[in-house]
């Protein structure tokens, strides 16, 4: 039996939902809440394995509750339950431990089914979320090579260029009449500047850019 907890500050949200779940032959809602500062209370005492969790509750947010609940009761799983479906938010929860992260014009079947989903280890977002969460892993994937590049100065462009050509330090130097000191010291911005950690990487990103 999954036993679920609801938290809404929203009367018929939380009958309609305490019903609904009450109906199901493998689930049962062992506690209610309307607010944080209960929920952060009661929470610990009942354990439920998975709790609908609204975010924007009175006083302390959903987020906020979630966070000092986790670290009472760190086997109960959040299902984030909101209106809310901007980066910041959706982002916010899911860094504070949220195990996913469902609309409230979701139907409740659909509800019903997450919860189930999380409950046997998934992490289940609407779709509309879930884009916005690939998309933002997709935008940082995309983030050009070339502005790292250009990070760099002309020297350390020209140093980069005789590394990618596989010459060493010494006579990258007499090529560019700098001591091999100096060359170390710019190789080693030069890595800094790509995130790199040697040659081979600074080279595949000079090819790559």
């Amino acid at each position: 039996m999954i036993k679920v907890c609801i938290v809404d500050d929203r009367p018929e949200i939380r009958n309609s939902f305490e019903t609904k779940i009450n109906q199901e032959p493998d689930m049962e809602c062992v506690c209610v809440y309307s607010n944080s500062e209960d929920a952060l209370a009661g929470i610990p005492v009942r354990k439920p394995d998975v709790a609908l969790m609204d975010i924007g509750l009175p006083g302390m947010s959903g987020i906020e509750c979630l966070v000092r609940i986790k670290e009472k009761c760190p086997e109960t799983k959040f299902m984030m339950f909101t209106i809310f479906e901007n980066d910041d938010n959706v982002f916010e929860a899911l860094k504070a431990g949220a195990d996913g992260y469902v609309l409230k014009r979701e139907s409740s079947n659909k509800v019903i089914s997450c919860l189930r989903e999380i409950h046997d280890g998934g992490a289940p977002m609407s779709r509309s979320i879930a884009r916005k969460v690939l998309m933002s892993f997709q935008t940082k994937d995309r983030k050009p090579k070339q502005v790292l590049i250009e990070n760099l100065t002309p020297r350390q462009m020209d140093i980069l260029r005789l590394v990618a050509r596989g010459l060493p330090n010494k006579l990258i130097g007499d090529q560019l009449n700098i001591v091999e000191g100096t060359v170390k010291i710019h190789i080693h911005n030069i890595y800094k500047k790509l995130q790199v950690n040697n040659r081979a990487e600074a080279t595949k990103k000079y090819l790559g850019h």
